[in-house]
């Protein structure tokens, strides 16, 4: 299993650990929006929609359609986390 690095606005290195691998395991390593609502623990549609919109998280627009990494989900989780 891989570890991946996230750097915050700091610098600080933020290790993805094997819990965020475990919890997410379930999902493909490329989410549309309800999959990433889903991840979130359910939020709001606009406000998904606002998330990938904004680059909060980052997505791909393939058509009309988002494709979100499940990395990127991953990295936003993480990012505020000690």
């Amino acid at each position: 299993m891989q570890n991946f690095d996230f750097t915050r606005n700091g610098g600080t290195e933020v290790k993805d650990n094997n819990y965020t691998q475990e919890m997410f395991a379930d999902y493909p390593d490329v989410v549309d929006v309800s999959g990433l609502r889903s991840m979130l623990g359910n939020i709001g549609r606009q406000t998904a929609y606002e998330l990938v919109r904004k680059g909060t998280i980052k997505a791909i627009k393939v058509g009309k359609l988002y494709r979100i990494p499940k990395i990127n989900v991953i990295a936003f989780l993480t990012k505020n986390t000690v």
